[in-house]
């Protein structure tokens, strides 16, 4: 018999699009959760398009969409939202990334869908957060980045702030996503709450992570800089040439580690000096430090470097490449690599699941859908399996009143379906040129950088 999964059974409406929402409703998936991803008929997600396609697909689709299930809605008409409010009534969980009161102005925003669902918990992800001064303001990750106060810190002195390579400001708000709704998920079951709002600023979910940058403003007026490789403050911790033009990352900035690194290296004088033996006084004279290290890994190459350090259990470690990762024993005995079978039939390694836990560890359950691919059944039949009821059954009088109430509320007639399934069938219709047009775009976009800010209005609402 399978073990459940920890989330089994939590329902989970996704309505956001591209990264961070769809990232968080990715890890809910992960573990077990039914997730429901609403894509606009037509192109679906933008996400379909971005990066390298395989058939047509962004093979970054497979690892985003994973078991989820996709369901063609046109938020903008009647029809689609009364179908949104239908499932709301019954999820656990809706999800969605998009422009702050763009909800509000399709009747799906905070109080009209807690009315119909009081136990719902909303994930609320945007630049700025629901509230304040630039909640208004449409927001990226790479400025949740910059305002966060991460790019000010990435790069070479003097130089051009640089990003990081990924999409890190959306995931990371992403992450604090997933544990604002597990924990409202937990207040609603182990104390008998509602349903409740948990709303995730990008700008915000990087802030949470640098570190002392803040109270070292405020009590010495320091203004952190870019630093390169290095961790200014504590030392040694860099990146080092080797003899073979590549790279090793030593962290040397534990006491004990200190000196098992100085006598690895040949500098039994460094490991005994008093002065070096705290990380304040080794901050002092880092540079010195970095010089003495670096000058003898020149002199080996990054493969004997580690083994060597490895041997003297000082931590180090070469730079990934994909090729590395793919190949990893380290990531293969842990299941990081996975091998999948794509919706195009063909193979294709994905990242596996994290975290590893114990007695239910999550589970790659179905590829990432088609287009449109779960539509019929979700609209058709009951979308989730009914939830055990919370109270004594109602009479046959009770249960005709609150369906014709339900009825009411969603804003559904008897042609609701009907009315749907041809303006579903109108715009698929469309899929072929809209696809043609955002793969122009894409070309343009990696063509053209500077094109960015000019065609941005061209793609589908996001934050």
């Amino acid at each position: 018999m399978t073990t459940p999964l920890p989330l089994q059974g939590v329902k989970v409406l996704e309505l956001g699009q591209l990264i961070a929402g769809p990232f968080a409703a990715k890890t809910l998936g992960d573990f077990g959760a039914d997730v429901i991803k609403v894509e606009p008929p037509g192109g679906g997600d933008p996400l379909r398009q971005w990066r390298l396609l395989r058939n047509g697909t962004s093979v970054w689709w497979e690892v985003q969409s994973r078991n989820k299930r996709s369901v063609c809605l046109d938020l903008r008409t009647p029809e689609g939202q009364a179908a949104v409010r239908q499932l709301a009534t019954e999820a656990d969980v809706l999800i969605e990334n998009f422009k702050p009161g763009t909800l509000e102005q399709w009747g799906l925003g905070w109080d009209a869908l807690h009315a119909l669902n009081p136990k719902l918990v909303m994930l609320r992800l945007s630049g700025y957060g629901q509230t304040g001064p630039y909640a208004h303001k449409p927001g990226f990750g790479i400025l949740g980045e910059a305002m966060g106060g991460l790019r000010h810190l990435t790069g070479e002195p003097g130089r051009v702030p640089v990003r990081t390579g990924v999409s890190i400001g959306d995931s990371i708000a992403a992450l604090h996503g997933v544990i604002g709704v597990l924990m409202a998920l937990y207040h609603r079951t182990a104390h008998g709450g509602q349903g409740q709002v948990v709303d995730v600023a990008l700008y915000e979910s990087v802030f949470n992570l640098m570190e002392s940058l803040l109270p070292e403003y405020d009590a010495f007026g320091t203004v952190r800089e870019r630093a390169g490789s290095a961790l200014p403050g504590i030392a040694p911790s860099n990146a080092y040439r080797c003899a073979d033009g590549g790279y090793v990352l030593i962290g040397g900035n534990g006491d004990s580690i200190f000196k098992r690194l100085m006598h690895a290296i040949g500098r039994a004088d460094l490991a005994d000096d008093p002065d070096l033996a705290r990380n304040d006084g080794r901050a002092r004279r880092a540079s010195e430090l970095d010089q003495a290290i670096e000058a003898w890994t020149l002199q080996h190459t990054v493969d004997d470097t580690v083994r060597h350090l490895d041997a003297a259990s000082v931590p180090a470690g070469r730079i990934y490449t994909a090729a590395d990762i793919a190949h990893d024993p380290q990531y293969l005995a842990r299941e990081m690599v996975l091998q999948t079978t794509a919706r195009d039939g063909q193979p294709l390694k994905v990242p596996g699941i994290v975290p590893k836990l114990g007695a239910t560890p999550g589970r790659l359950q179905h590829p990432a859908p088609q287009l449109g691919e779960h539509t019929q059944d979700v609209l058709q039949a009951q979308a989730w399996p009914a939830r055990a009821p919370e109270t004594p059954p109602m009479t046959d009088t009770a249960t005709e009143d609150r369906l014709v109430n339900l009825e009411i509320k969603t804003g559904l007639s008897d042609d609701w379906l009907e009315r749907l399934n041809e303006q579903v069938y109108r715009q698929q219709l469309q899929i072929e040129r809209l696809q043609q047009e955002v793969a122009r775009l894409t070309h343009r976009l990696e063509d053209q950088p500077g094109t960015f800010h000019s065609l941005r209005d061209e793609l589908p609402p996001h934050y």
